[in-house]
Protein backbone atom coordinates (compact mmCIF):
# COMPACT_ATOMS: atom_id res chain seq x y z
CA UNK A 1 0.00 0.00 0.00
CA UNK A 2 1.76 3.22 -1.10
CA UNK A 3 2.03 6.32 1.04
CA UNK A 4 0.21 9.22 -0.54
CA UNK A 5 -0.58 12.79 0.35
CA UNK A 6 -4.32 13.15 0.78
CA UNK A 7 -5.82 15.92 2.86
CA UNK A 8 -9.39 15.58 1.65
CA UNK A 9 -11.67 15.60 4.70
CA UNK A 10 -15.25 14.46 4.73
CA UNK A 11 -17.97 17.08 4.44
CA UNK A 12 -18.20 17.53 8.21
CA UNK A 13 -14.84 18.83 9.48
CA UNK A 14 -14.19 18.26 13.18
CA UNK A 15 -10.94 20.22 13.39
CA UNK A 16 -9.25 22.63 11.00
CA UNK A 17 -5.73 24.02 11.33
CA UNK A 18 -4.88 26.99 9.15
CA UNK A 19 -1.20 28.02 8.97
CA UNK A 20 -0.70 27.02 12.61
CA UNK A 21 2.87 27.70 13.74
CA UNK A 22 4.69 27.63 17.08
CA UNK A 23 7.85 29.33 18.29
CA UNK A 24 9.33 29.00 21.79
CA UNK A 25 12.05 30.86 23.62
CA UNK A 26 13.18 34.46 23.54
CA UNK A 27 13.82 36.81 20.66
CA UNK A 28 17.54 36.20 21.22
CA UNK A 29 17.20 32.38 21.27
CA UNK A 30 14.04 31.43 19.40
CA UNK A 31 13.11 27.76 18.88
CA UNK A 32 10.96 27.01 15.86
CA UNK A 33 8.91 24.00 17.04
CA UNK A 34 6.28 23.75 14.30
CA UNK A 35 6.21 25.22 10.79
CA UNK A 36 3.01 26.70 9.36
CA UNK A 37 0.64 23.72 9.22
CA UNK A 38 -2.67 23.22 7.44
CA UNK A 39 -4.73 20.15 8.29
CA UNK A 40 -8.39 19.14 8.22
CA UNK A 41 -9.62 16.32 10.48
CA UNK A 42 -13.09 15.03 9.75
CA UNK A 43 -15.69 14.50 12.45
CA UNK A 44 -15.49 10.91 13.65
CA UNK A 45 -12.02 10.33 12.17
CA UNK A 46 -9.15 8.67 14.05
CA UNK A 47 -5.95 10.47 13.09
CA UNK A 48 -2.49 9.53 14.39
CA UNK A 49 0.40 12.01 14.61
CA UNK A 50 3.68 10.19 14.02
CA UNK A 51 7.24 11.45 13.73
CA UNK A 52 10.70 11.56 15.30
CA UNK A 53 11.27 12.88 18.82
CA UNK A 54 11.12 16.66 18.95
CA UNK A 55 9.17 17.04 15.71
CA UNK A 56 6.29 18.94 17.31
CA UNK A 57 3.68 16.17 17.73
CA UNK A 58 2.93 16.96 21.35
CA UNK A 59 3.18 20.71 20.71
CA UNK A 60 0.54 20.37 17.99
CA UNK A 61 -1.71 18.25 20.23
CA UNK A 62 -1.39 20.72 23.12
CA UNK A 63 -2.37 23.56 20.81
CA UNK A 64 -5.41 21.56 19.68
CA UNK A 65 -6.29 21.03 23.34
CA UNK A 66 -6.11 24.72 24.19
CA UNK A 67 -3.18 24.18 26.55
CA UNK A 68 -0.80 26.42 24.60
CA UNK A 69 -1.55 29.18 22.10
CA UNK A 70 -0.26 29.08 18.53
CA UNK A 71 2.27 31.77 17.69
CA UNK A 72 0.56 32.20 14.32
CA UNK A 73 -2.46 30.72 12.57
CA UNK A 74 -5.93 29.58 13.54
CA UNK A 75 -7.50 26.43 14.98
CA UNK A 76 -11.21 25.80 14.45
CA UNK A 77 -13.27 23.26 16.38
CA UNK A 78 -16.24 22.75 14.13
CA UNK A 79 -17.24 26.24 13.06
CA UNK A 80 -15.76 28.02 16.10
CA UNK A 81 -12.28 29.51 16.50
CA UNK A 82 -10.48 27.98 19.48
CA UNK A 83 -8.24 30.98 20.19
CA UNK A 84 -9.13 34.64 19.98
CA UNK A 85 -6.05 36.66 20.96
CA UNK A 86 -5.14 35.15 24.35
CA UNK A 87 -8.64 33.89 25.14
CA UNK A 88 -9.87 30.35 24.55
CA UNK A 89 -13.41 29.77 23.34
CA UNK A 90 -15.31 28.04 26.14
CA UNK A 91 -17.71 26.24 23.81
CA UNK A 92 -14.81 24.80 21.85
CA UNK A 93 -13.01 23.73 25.02
CA UNK A 94 -16.12 21.86 26.15
CA UNK A 95 -15.82 19.72 23.00
CA UNK A 96 -12.35 18.46 23.99
CA UNK A 97 -11.24 15.56 26.19
CA UNK A 98 -7.55 14.93 26.91
CA UNK A 99 -5.66 11.77 27.85
CA UNK A 100 -1.94 11.78 28.67
CA UNK A 101 0.74 9.11 29.01
CA UNK A 102 0.31 9.08 32.79
CA UNK A 103 -3.26 8.49 34.02
CA UNK A 104 -2.90 11.22 36.69
CA UNK A 105 -5.72 9.81 38.82
CA UNK A 106 -6.17 11.39 42.24
CA UNK A 107 -5.11 8.73 44.79
CA UNK A 108 -7.56 9.99 47.45
CA UNK A 109 -10.56 9.51 45.14
CA UNK A 110 -12.12 6.21 44.16
CA UNK A 111 -12.16 5.15 40.51
CA UNK A 112 -15.78 6.30 40.21
CA UNK A 113 -14.98 9.65 41.82
CA UNK A 114 -12.03 10.14 39.48
CA UNK A 115 -14.19 9.37 36.45
CA UNK A 116 -16.94 11.72 37.62
CA UNK A 117 -14.64 14.58 38.64
CA UNK A 118 -15.22 16.67 35.47
CA UNK A 119 -18.95 16.44 36.12
CA UNK A 120 -18.55 17.47 39.76
CA UNK A 121 -16.56 20.51 38.65
CA UNK A 122 -19.45 21.38 36.34
CA UNK A 123 -21.98 21.14 39.16
CA UNK A 124 -23.71 17.99 37.91
CA UNK A 125 -25.89 16.42 40.67
CA UNK A 126 -24.46 13.43 42.54
CA UNK A 127 -27.00 10.92 41.26
CA UNK A 128 -26.20 11.78 37.64
CA UNK A 129 -22.46 11.62 38.36
CA UNK A 130 -22.82 8.13 39.85
CA UNK A 131 -24.88 6.94 36.88
CA UNK A 132 -22.44 8.37 34.34
CA UNK A 133 -19.38 6.94 36.14
CA UNK A 134 -20.93 3.46 36.12
CA UNK A 135 -21.85 3.80 32.45
CA UNK A 136 -18.31 4.83 31.50
CA UNK A 137 -16.68 2.17 33.69
CA UNK A 138 -18.65 -0.39 31.70
CA UNK A 139 -17.72 1.26 28.41
CA UNK A 140 -13.96 1.04 29.10
CA UNK A 141 -14.14 -2.41 30.69
CA UNK A 142 -13.55 -1.71 34.39
CA UNK A 143 -17.04 -2.29 35.72
CA UNK A 144 -16.93 -3.70 39.23
CA UNK A 145 -13.88 -1.60 40.11
CA UNK A 146 -15.68 1.70 40.61
CA UNK A 147 -15.11 1.74 44.39
CA UNK A 148 -11.45 0.72 44.24
CA UNK A 149 -8.57 3.14 44.80
CA UNK A 150 -6.23 3.89 41.87
CA UNK A 151 -3.35 2.10 43.65
CA UNK A 152 -5.36 -1.13 43.50
CA UNK A 153 -5.51 -1.11 39.68
CA UNK A 154 -2.98 -2.28 37.10
CA UNK A 155 -1.41 0.27 34.76
CA UNK A 156 -3.78 -0.67 31.95
CA UNK A 157 -6.81 -0.36 34.20
CA UNK A 158 -5.68 3.04 35.46
CA UNK A 159 -5.38 4.20 31.85
CA UNK A 160 -8.89 2.87 31.15
CA UNK A 161 -10.12 4.97 34.07
CA UNK A 162 -8.31 8.02 32.66
CA UNK A 163 -10.02 7.48 29.29
CA UNK A 164 -13.38 7.16 31.05
CA UNK A 165 -12.72 10.43 32.90
CA UNK A 166 -11.92 12.19 29.63
CA UNK A 167 -15.29 11.05 28.26
CA UNK A 168 -17.30 12.05 31.33
CA UNK A 169 -18.57 15.35 29.91
CA UNK A 170 -19.22 13.70 26.52
CA UNK A 171 -16.69 15.67 24.44
CA UNK A 172 -16.88 15.43 20.67
CA UNK A 173 -13.08 15.21 20.30
CA UNK A 174 -10.58 13.08 22.24
CA UNK A 175 -6.90 14.15 22.19
CA UNK A 176 -4.44 11.49 23.34
CA UNK A 177 -0.71 12.01 23.95
CA UNK A 178 1.17 8.67 24.05
CA UNK A 179 -1.58 7.16 26.24
CA UNK A 180 -0.13 3.62 26.13
CA UNK A 181 3.57 4.42 25.98
CA UNK A 182 4.28 3.28 29.55
CA UNK A 183 2.53 -0.09 29.19
CA UNK A 184 4.08 -3.46 28.41
CA UNK A 185 3.63 -4.84 24.88
CA UNK A 186 0.74 -7.20 25.61
CA UNK A 187 -1.18 -4.63 27.65
CA UNK A 188 -0.56 -2.08 24.92
CA UNK A 189 -2.06 -4.43 22.32
CA UNK A 190 -5.08 -4.92 24.57
CA UNK A 191 -5.49 -1.16 25.00
CA UNK A 192 -5.21 -0.62 21.24
CA UNK A 193 -8.12 -3.04 20.79
CA UNK A 194 -10.01 -1.32 23.58
CA UNK A 195 -9.51 2.15 22.11
CA UNK A 196 -10.70 0.92 18.71
CA UNK A 197 -13.82 -0.55 20.35
CA UNK A 198 -14.54 2.65 22.30
CA UNK A 199 -14.04 4.78 19.19
CA UNK A 200 -16.36 2.58 17.13
CA UNK A 201 -18.97 2.63 19.92
CA UNK A 202 -18.92 6.40 20.47
CA UNK A 203 -18.09 7.92 17.08
CA UNK A 204 -15.71 10.43 18.69
CA UNK A 205 -13.07 12.27 16.70
CA UNK A 206 -9.70 11.06 18.03
CA UNK A 207 -6.25 12.57 17.52
CA UNK A 208 -3.52 10.31 18.91
CA UNK A 209 0.21 11.00 19.29
CA UNK A 210 2.48 7.95 19.28
CA UNK A 211 6.08 6.93 18.59
CA UNK A 212 4.96 3.41 17.67
CA UNK A 213 4.65 2.72 13.94
CA UNK A 214 2.73 -0.50 14.62
CA UNK A 215 0.25 1.31 16.88
CA UNK A 216 -0.21 4.06 14.29
CA UNK A 217 -0.94 1.65 11.44
CA UNK A 218 -3.23 -0.48 13.60
CA UNK A 219 -5.39 2.38 14.88
CA UNK A 220 -5.42 5.15 12.28
CA UNK A 221 -7.77 6.16 9.53
CA UNK A 222 -4.95 8.50 8.48
CA UNK A 223 -1.38 8.88 9.70
CA UNK A 224 0.08 12.40 9.69
CA UNK A 225 3.86 12.03 9.48
CA UNK A 226 5.79 15.05 10.76
CA UNK A 227 9.35 15.97 9.84
CA UNK A 228 12.13 16.83 12.34
CA UNK A 229 12.01 20.28 13.96
CA UNK A 230 10.74 22.60 12.83
CA UNK A 231 7.92 20.12 12.36
CA UNK A 232 5.93 20.16 9.17
CA UNK A 233 3.62 17.67 7.51
CA UNK A 234 5.83 15.39 5.47
CA UNK A 235 3.27 12.77 4.38
CA UNK A 236 -0.36 12.00 5.09
CA UNK A 237 -1.10 8.32 4.72
CA UNK A 238 -4.61 6.84 4.59
CA UNK A 239 -4.89 3.43 6.28
CA UNK A 240 -7.58 1.44 4.56
CA UNK A 241 -7.73 -1.86 6.45
CA UNK A 242 -11.29 -2.94 7.29
CA UNK A 243 -12.62 -2.55 10.83
CA UNK A 244 -12.78 -3.91 13.40
CA UNK A 245 -9.10 -4.75 13.16
CA UNK A 246 -7.70 -7.75 15.03
CA UNK A 247 -4.16 -7.92 16.41
CA UNK A 248 -3.47 -10.69 13.89
CA UNK A 249 -3.64 -8.02 11.18
CA UNK A 250 -0.13 -6.97 12.24
CA UNK A 251 1.33 -10.17 10.81
CA UNK A 252 -0.21 -9.71 7.37
CA UNK A 253 1.90 -8.63 4.41
CA UNK A 254 0.00 -5.44 3.61
CA UNK A 255 0.26 -4.25 7.22
CA UNK A 256 3.97 -5.00 7.37
CA UNK A 257 4.59 -3.32 4.02
CA UNK A 258 2.91 -0.11 5.19
CA UNK A 259 4.77 -0.17 8.51
CA UNK A 260 8.05 -0.75 6.63
CA UNK A 261 7.41 2.16 4.28
CA UNK A 262 6.77 4.47 7.24
CA UNK A 263 9.86 3.20 9.03
CA UNK A 264 12.07 3.83 5.99
CA UNK A 265 10.68 7.34 5.67
CA UNK A 266 11.43 8.03 9.34
CA UNK A 267 14.94 6.60 8.99
CA UNK A 268 15.54 8.88 6.02
CA UNK A 269 14.76 11.86 8.26
CA UNK A 270 17.45 10.93 10.79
Amino acid sequence: MPLVVDQSPSAATGIRLSAVEKWYGSAQQPVHALSATDLDIAAGELVVLLGPSGCGKTTLLRMLGGLIRPTHGDIAIGSRTLWSADQRDGTSMAELGLVFQEPNLFPWLTVAQNIALPLELRGVPAAERIRRAAELAALVGIQGFEQRWPRELSGGMRQRAAIARSLAHDPRILLMDEPFGALDAMTRDAMNLELQRIWMATGKTIVLVTHSITEAVFLADRIVLLSPRPGRIDWICPVEFARPRAIELQSEGAFQALASALRKRLQAMA
